[in-house]
């Protein structure tokens, strides 16, 4: 129990720091395209990572081979993921990408059941329903506002090909991650995501390198953002908790960004919370605790049944 508790701490923490994303981008936006808001901060999480991995890589006598796996998850997984969410959320709005984002738990629940052969229990899909209502309630105001008009239509459809390919990252890495250390599975992604982006970055927005010297505070602050929590923490905490927890729990935990986003906005933008944002928020926060307390439980029972 208490390392199921330890990892669905981290995985608070995880969706804390994922909650920044959509802030971060909209901070570099001005001063910096799409390619490099993700090239640059994971250029620099990935030399940091790197003594880390290379010191696994060799503990572990791994080979050229060992690796391989990274270049299909990367490219069919984190690589879109990352720069189809950049991209599409500077076509779209911020609004647009909260409402599409609450797909994710969904479709990666569906790889789960198709990759991994988890299943949705009693319990996962009460928790599912409570935070679906919770999310709902959060997000009523954006609702309102949701525009997916012709103008927006290039971003939405980005952002949503960004959230199947996040999905099947997730439950992809799931299937490997007892082999592997976590320093080793972000460091070999992302030297295949930077591999990929470097081209394009050269070619279409070499001109940034020129403005580097030019950024402001505001865009310093969202490239420092996103290389420390988006890229390097929060990927090792949730790495950590994807070795012990069912890759559909993970997936419904990723309700927390909305829950967690709430506050951000009304510290960061100035936003006000009003009564069933904070209803929203409360049902987010229950059905977590559903699914982390009685579902363990519950898995727990069946072991020890099985085992007799």
């Amino acid at each position: 129990m208490r390392t199921t508790i330890i990892s669905w701490i981290l995985l608070f923490a995880c969706n804390l720091m994922w909650s920044l994303q959509f802030t971060c981008i909209k901070l570099t936006q001005d001063q910096m395209g799409p390619f490099f808001t993700v090239w640059g901060p994971m250029l620099i999480a990935t030399i940091l990572l790197a003594p880390f991995a290379l010191r696994d890589f060799k503990s572990d006598g791994r080979k050229l081979k060992d690796i391989l796996i990274f270049g299909q998850l990367a490219l069919l997984g984190a690589f879109p993921a990352q720069v189809l969410m950049t991209w599409g959320t500077q076509y779209s709005l911020a609004s647009n990408s909260a409402i599409l984002s609450l797909c994710l738990p969904v479709i990666t629940a569906v790889f789960a059941f198709i990759i991994l052969k988890e299943k949705m229990n009693k319990v996962r899909w009460l928790s599912f329903i409570i935070a679906i209502v919770g999310v709902i309630l959060i997000s009523t105001g954006d609702i309102q506002q949701l525009n997916f008009s012709s103008k927006y239509a290039l971003g939405n459809i980005l952002v949503f090909v960004a959230i199947i390919s996040n999905s099947y990252f997730n439950v992809g890495i799931k299937k490997i991650a007892s082999r592997y250390s976590e320093m080793e599975m972000i460091f070999y992604t992302y030297i295949v995501i930077i591999i990929l982006l470097t081209p394009l970055v050269f070619y279409f927005e070499n001109d940034v390198f020129a403005r580097i010297p030019k950024f402001t505070g505001q865009t310093w602050t969202g490239v420092i953002l996103l290389t420390f929590f988006h890229n390097y923490l929060s990927m090792v905490l949730f790495f950590k908790a994807l070795k012990i927890l069912d890759a559909m729990q993970v997936a419904l935990s990723n309700y927390l960004i909305t829950f967690f986003g709430l506050p951000i906005a009304a510290i960061w933008l100035g936003e006000t919370l009003n009564v069933h944002s904070i209803a929203g928020g409360v049902l987010v926060l229950v059905s977590t605790l559903i699914i982390t307390i009685v579902d363990y439980r519950i898995r727990q029972r069946s072991t020890i049944g099985s085992i007799s």
